[in-house]
């Protein structure tokens, strides 16, 4: 199925959450040091200041991005377009496959259970013996 069947029939709303997952090229391990995963930090914190997008959690991945946020202005599509360009240039080198996952959350879901298994990832790949001993990640519920 061509990449623009799939997204037929979405819709982007305003105030709506969504799990976004983004890969890298080949699934290439780019993000395997906290120096080369704050480049990435930094343009969603840069999304959140221009208010296109509120991050409630995030785990990267070294090769890709777990991202729950609510979308507060423009399409869906436009603000991941503009996370993948701006984060490949301050990269220097294009890092993301053309695709993504996309998944709006139903009102149903436990947005904190959604959260918290995306917190895990690391700790599921194996990558530390406790979530603590990872830095690529972070969450509005932290007290």
């Amino acid at each position: 199925m061509p990449y623009n069947d799939l997204r037929k029939g979405r819709v982007s709303l305003p105030g709506q959450a969504y799990h976004i997952v983004l890969t890298t090229r080949n699934r290439t391990p780019h993000f395997n040091t906290l120096a080369k995963g704050r480049p990435i930090v930094r343009q969603l914190l840069a999304i959140n200041g221009e208010q296109r997008a509120e991050t409630l959690c995030y785990s990267l991945m070294p090769d890709h991005l777990h991202w729950l946020m609510v979308l507060r202005r423009g399409e869906l599509s436009e603000v991941v377009r503009l996370l993948k360009g701006r984060t490949s240039r301050a990269f220097g080198a294009p890092l993301w496959q053309g695709n993504y996952f996309d998944h709006a959350l139903r009102p149903d879901e436990d947005i904190r259970a959604l959260a918290r298994y995306i917190v895990a990832n690391p700790l599921r790949a194996g990558l530390v013996e406790s979530v603590g001993d990872y830095s690529l990640w972070d969450t509005i519920w932290l007290d």
